[in-house]
């Protein structure tokens, strides 16, 4: 049923996306989906990395650790520098959904609190052709 599975990664809280992670090998098995990591980062240092190269190789190693630890037949990273990665997001995941032609995006999620204003896994969903699942932590 999926072939493609994109799971959106930030390598600065890798502890909130152990159960996403999980539900995503766990599928990719099932379906023998290829899983693709995306991470976005700035141009500018930041605490996981000093520049988008350094990001890249660290999302890349990532992804090979996932295919390790789960035995995922097939993994790739994405990495996608953004000027305002906050501001940008949904875009860029929307982006990156179009780009891997990926049909399944699995999303770490918390917990909605009263001050959210929306859901970046909401937007994706309406704003792609790909199934949307979201996976409380």
């Amino acid at each position: 049923m999926f072939k493609h599975i994109m799971v959106p990664v930030d390598l600065a809280h890798p502890d909130a996306l152990q159960s996403a992670l999980k539900v995503a090998a766990d599928l990719a098995g099932h379906y023998s989906a290829r899983v693709s990591y995306v991470g976005v980062t700035g141009p500018q240092p930041s605490s996981v990395a000093h520049n988008p190269e350094e990001f890249g190789a660290k999302l890349a190693d990532f992804a090979a650790a996932q295919k390790a630890k789960h035995g995922i037949s097939e993994t790739a990273a994405h990495a996608v520098t953004s000027h305002d990665p906050a501001v940008e997001i949904d875009h860029v995941l929307e982006r990156a959904v179009s780009d891997l032609d990926a049909d399944l995006v699995i999303m770490a999620s918390h917990i909605p609190r009263h001050f959210d204003l929306g859901s970046h896994g909401g937007r994706v969903a309406s704003h792609t052709s790909a199934s949307v699942m979201l996976v409380r932590a």
